[in-house]
């Protein structure tokens, strides 16, 4: 305390204020990943076990009034509900409003209660207090799951983190806002002298950081979301958002395919940022098929003419104009020049029965309807954001699991319902790009069931009935044939302390995998290594005798993936590649009178125009035996060739979630505002 001109003042050198002591502001205060930030009860990971919001609203299309509250029914407990009706005017609480449309205050007045009402977490806490009862630990068990902390309410920090504010707003109202948005709000904060003085340089970087995010086409994304559930183009571009803040100068950035995932509404923004990137001194080295980054090279290089053994030559080297003139052989020239092109369909097939899904209103989306003609292939687009992912995956294929009663791992997103001809689909594939196998004995041809014609093919032979060998014994998954020193796997695994493992060629085999009497056997003068090691399309003159191995590994061949040996092991393929074995795998299917509905993200990734014909007429093929096909889909190529477009937007995030269209390509191009119908333009014409 000190007295100045007869005036007492107080001094502190704690932070405190009004008799409350606060916890001193530091980086670690605002981080869920620090003990000392996070949440106590979440310990920062913003959902915890407890009563499931979507078990306690199951249909989230009703009002409160008209039982949305799954709970409060029946004679008993019936009663909680009674008294909000009774109560509902004192607050002005909308009874018959659907839940889903209820505000964020009204939903946690109704979950929280007030001193008219007893809510939904009184309800349950009255359950946990009596529960030797068996009834209540039966109720309580039916409604309890993953739920958001309802201590900070999904921010993941702890609440002295949410007392410091700029401008207006807490670290978890910021994180929650979209990159746009947020950048906007970082631009026109104002602030007094002291704190502008203080922030400068952040101010900067922030805006810097958030302006990049924009310009790769992200500006649709929260700070908060989830790293697991981005895309592999939205991780990219994260990455190259990182990169971008750095400022480097001189160096060299490798990109591979930074186009996935991206409407080509995006595609020239995302050239803007390379060229900014090479502008600053640096070498940008791009591996891309996009029509429209290949274009804006100032040097290419063509690799081919095809894939596997018929490919590995420079084609061309130099400017793209040049390209046209000096790349005769060159599949991309030609496709780019329209001597060789993706011919348009000579028909659309006429949509007979539907699927609907009523009310979609998970996370962007607005509660349109949406439909999905069977027997056809729908090409469901939108640009990135606009809620494409959100109504096929996370609404269509569990609500379809569930109708069939098969199991799924996540409930359905927010709809009303699900109808129209459902009962005429069987089943529900779901195409992604998940490895095929984690085990290095995985490969594509004993995926496609292939491999078990082959080895039964090797068992015919002579020298094998002779020695007595079984189909067993070509196989290097049980002993017996294989090597007993590798197990199989042609390489032994030389563990090592600090540093990364040693992989050695194994000595006994020589990396064979089988024992030396049954590399002995032989067919057409091929042991059974020699064929693992042929591409697939060698396999196919190989095998040109054999009907049945031709026609298992037939369509592997007619998805473009002739260039991969059959014994590749799984792991080395691209996830494009291995959504591609197993749509080859249904192509290799008897036909059968099944009706499957299968459903393919993004299956054009890291493919070349040449590649999308043949993924093309695989698609069709698959529609010829009977059954539906959707694909999430930016490419234009793809898109011209539906039956049947359902266009979301017309953004992303906020400005998304709208059903733009849905119908045939030839109408979508007449749709004013449409971002795909004006790129679809040139492809029609």
């Amino acid at each position: 305390m000190q007295i100045i001109d007869s005036e007492t003042r107080g001094f502190n050198n704690r932070f405190e204020l009004d008799g409350i002591i606060f916890l001193e502001p530091s980086p670690h205060l605002f981080n869920f990943n620090n003990p000392y930030g996070a949440c106590p009860t979440c310990e920062g990971f913003g959902r915890v076990m407890g009563i499931d919001e979507g078990k306690v609203i199951p249909n989230m299309a009703l009002s409160v009034f008209e039982g949305a509250v799954a709970c409060w029914k029946g004679e008993k407990y019936g009663l909680w509900l009674e008294k909000l009706r009774e109560s509902a005017h004192h607050f002005d609480f909308p009874m018959h409003t659907p839940y889903q449309d209820l505000s964020k205050r009204e939903k946690k007045l109704l979950w929280k209660g007030n001193q008219y009402f007893w809510g939904i977490n009184a309800f349950f806490e009255e359950l946990e207090e009596k529960t030797y009862k068996i009834q209540n630990r039966v109720m309580l068990a039916r409604y309890r799951g993953r739920t958001t902390c309802h201590t900070c309410d999904g921010g993941r920090l702890r609440e002295e983190a949410t007392y410091v504010k700029i401008g207006e707003m807490d670290i978890t109202d910021l994180i929650d806002m979209p990159v746009d948005e947020l950048f906007v709000y970082f631009q026109n904060l104002k602030l007094n002298d002291f704190d502008t003085k203080v922030a400068k340089r952040l101010i900067l970087e922030i805006n810097n950081r958030l302006s990049f995010m924009c310009k790769v086409g992200l500006g649709y994304l929260t700070l908060n979301r989830l790293s697991a559930t981005l895309s592999g183009g939205e991780t990219q571009r994260i990455n190259l958002t990182r990169t971008l803040g750095s400022n480097l100068t001189s160096s060299m950035y490798i990109l591979d395919e930074p186009s996935i995932g991206l409407h080509p509404k995006d595609t020239n923004r995302l050239v803007e940022v390379l060229r900014s990137l090479r502008d600053l001194g640096n070498t940008v080295i791009v591996v891309e098929h996009e029509e429209d980054i290949i274009k804006s090279a100032d040097y290419l290089i063509d690799i081919g003419p095809h894939a596997g053994i018929h490919g590995g030559e420079v084609v061309f080297a130099g400017p793209y104009e040049d390209m046209y003139k000096e790349a005769s052989d060159s599949l991309t020239a030609k496709y780019m020049s329209k001597r060789m092109e993706i011919p348009l369909p000579t028909v659309r097939r006429k949509a007979i029965d539907f699927m609907e899904i009523k009310g979609a209103r998970e996370n962007n989306l607005k509660g349109f309807d949406a439909k999905f003609p069977l027997h056809t292939m729908t090409v469901v687009t939108g640009v990135s954001g606009s809620g494409k992912t959100t109504l096929v995956k996370q609404i269509l294929y569990p609500a379809l699991k569930k109708h069939l009663g098969e199991s799924y791992s996540r409930a359905p997103g927010v709809h009303k319902e699900l109808s129209g001809s459902i009962d005429l689909i069987n089943r529900i594939e779901l195409i992604n790009q998940n490895p095929i196998g984690k085990s290095s004995r995985s490969n594509p041809v004993t995926y496609v069931k292939a491999y078990d014609t082959i080895r039964a093919l090797m068992t015919a032979q002579q020298l094998s009935k002779i020695r007595g060998f079984k189909p067993g014994h070509f196989s290097f998954n049980v002993d017996g044939g294989r090597c007993d020193t590798c197990k199989g796997e042609g390489e032994q695994v030389i563990e090592m302390q600090f540093l990364a493992d040693v992989r050695l060629i194994c000595e006994s085999c020589k990396g064979q995998r089988f024992k030396p009497e049954v590399l002995e056997v032989k067919y057409k003068g091929k042991n059974i290594h020699e064929i693992l090691d042929l591409s697939i399309s060698e396999s196919l003159d190989f095998f040109a005798e054999a009907k049945d191995v031709i026609r298992k590994l037939t369509p592997l061949n007619d998805v473009g993936l002739g260039y991969v040996k059959l014994g590749q092991s799984s792991s080395t393929l691209s996830g494009g590649e291995a959504q591609r074995v197993k749509l080859a795998s249904f192509l290799a299917k008897e036909q059968s009178s099944e009706h499957i509905l299968f459903i393919f993200d993004e299956p054009t990734t890291g493919l070349h125009f040449h590649d999308i014909r043949k993924l093309l007429d695989a698609l069709n093929a698959l529609v010829e035996k009977g059954h539906t096909v959707i694909v999430v889909e930016h490419n234009m190529e793809v898109i011209k060739s539906a039956d049947w477009i359902i266009d979301l937007g017309p953004d992303g995030g906020k400005n998304g979630g709208n059903l733009v269209f849905q119908g045939t390509p030839e109408k979508l191009v007449k749709i004013k505002g449409s971002h795909t119908g004006y790129y679809l333009k040139d492809k029609l014409d």
